[in-house]
C-alpha cells in the first residue's frame, strides 16, 4: 500500500514539474515571439503631361504591365511644331545679325567709304581754289560782298563733307562697338534658349513611364484637351512593398531597425515572406482604426514599415498581413 503510494506521489510531482516548464514556456512566448498585424503599402505614381494641349492617344488600358521609359500617351503636337520651327528661324537671325558684328563691314564698303572720302576731298579742294579767287577779287573789289560770303560757305560746306567722310572711314575701319557686339550675342542666346524650351515643349507631347508598375487608372480619353495639373494615369509601383504596421511602447524596445520578419497572407499562410524594419516612428500616436492589437485602442503606439526582400504580383494595396518579428538565429521555412 505504501509503495502505491510512494508511485502516486511520484507522478503527480512529475506532472506539476512538467506542467511549470510548459507554462514557462508557453507564458514566455509572446516575450519571444512578437507578433504584429498590418497592410501592405505599394506606393502609386499619379503621371501626366508637363504641357497643355489635346490628348492624342492613350496606348494602355487598365491592369497592363508597364516598365519605366515606356510611352504611355500622346498629345496633338501641331502647335508645339510651329513653335519650334518659329523659334529656329529666330536664331538664324539672331546668329546672322550676330556674325555681321563680330565681323565689321565688308572690304567692298571700306572701299566706297574711302572714295566717298576721296570724293568730298576734291571738291573740298576745288572749292578752296575757287574761294582763293574770289578773295582776291573781293580785295579789288571787283566782286560784290555778296559773292565771296557765296564762295566762303560752299568751301565751308565741302570741308564739313570732308571731315563726315573721314569720320565715316574710321568707323568702318575700326569695326563694331564691344557693346553691340555683346548685344547680339546676348539676342543670340536668348534665341537659342526660345529654341531649347519649344523643343522640350515639342518632346513633353509625349508621356513615358516614370517606373515599372501596373496601370490602374485610366483617367482621360483621346481628344480630352487636359492641363499640366491633370492626371493621365495612375501606376502602381512593383517596388519597394512594404507592410505598415503599429507597436505599442511596451514592445517598442524589442524592435531595431534592420530586424528581421516573416510576413504572412491568408492566401498562403505556410510560405511567409521575409522583410526587414527600414522605419521606426520616433513619434507616438493613438492606435489607429484598422489596427487589431490585444490592447485598448486607445493606448499609444508607434508606426513602423517592415519592407519586404522578394515582393510578387500577389501582394496587393491594402492586403492584411501578420508579421512575426524574428530575432534569434534560427527562422522557419521561408519564401524564396
Amino acid at each position: 500500500m505504501k509503495r502505491r503510494v510512494a508511485i502516486v506521489i511520484g507522478i503527480v510531482a512529475v506532472l506539476a514539474v512538467g506542467g511549470w516548464f510548459l507554462y514557462q514556456h508557453f507564458s514566455d512566448a509572446p516575450r519571444r515571439n512578437l507578433i504584429l498585424q498590418g497592410n501592405i503599402d505599394i506606393r502609386q505614381a499619379n503621371v501626366g503631361f508637363r504641357v497643355t494641349g489635346r490628348v492624342k492617344a492613350m496606348r494602355l488600358e487598365e491592369g497592363d504591365l508597364v516598365h519605366a521609359g515606356d510611352l504611355i500617351a500622346q498629345l496633338d503636337d501641331a502647335p508645339y511644331q510651329d513653335q519650334v520651327h518659329l523659334a529656329q528661324a529666330q536664331v538664324a537671325q539672331a546668329q546672322a545679325n550676330y556674325t555681321k558684328m563680330v565681323n565689321g563691314y565688308r572690304k567692298e564698303e571700306v572701299e566706297q567709304a574711302r572714295a566717298q572720302l576721296a570724293q568730298a576731298k576734291a571738291n573740298y579742294e576745288n572749292a578752296q581754289r575757287y574761294f582763293e579767287r574770289q578773295e582776291a577779287l573781293q580785295q579789288n573789289h571787283v566782286i560784290s560782298k555778296s559773292d565771296y560770303d557765296n564762295a566762303t560757305a560752299s568751301r565751308d560746306s565741302l570741308k564739313g563733307q570732308v571731315d563726315l567722310a573721314q569720320a565715316n572711314l574710321n568707323l568702318e575701319l575700326a569695326g563694331n562697338r564691344f557693346e553691340d557686339i555683346d548685344s547680339a550675342k546676348a539676342q543670340l542666346d536668348n534665341a537659342k534658349a526660345n529654341l531649347a524650351s519649344a523643343e522640350q515643349n515639342l518632346t513633353d507631347c509625349q508621356l513615358f513611364a516614370p517606373v515599372d508598375g501596373v496601370i490602374i487608372t485610366r483617367a482621360v480619353e483621346p481628344g480630352t484637351i487636359v492641363s499640366t495639373s491633370s492626371t493621365i494615369y495612375s501606376i502602381c509601383q512593383n517596388e519597394p512593398i512594404w507592410v505598415r504596421t503599429y507597436v505599442d511602447e511596451r514592445d517598442l524596445g524589442r524592435v531595431y531597425p534592420g530586424m528581421k520578419a516573416l510576413v504572412y497572407n491568408d492566401t498562403d499562410p505556410n510560405h511567409p515572406y521575409v522583410g526587414q524594419v527600414g522605419f521606426i516612428s520616433p513619434v507616438a500616436e493613438f492606435t489607429p482604426k484598422n489596427v487589431e492589437t490585444r490592447e485598448l485602442r486607445t493606448d499609444l503606439v508607434y508606426r513602423l514599415r517592415v519592407i519586404i526582400a522578394k515582393p510578387d504580383r500577389y501582394l496587393r494595396q491594402g492586403m492584411p498581413v501578420t508579421l512575426r518579428m524574428v530575432d534569434e538565429h534560427r527562422e522557419p521555412e521561408q519564401r524564396s
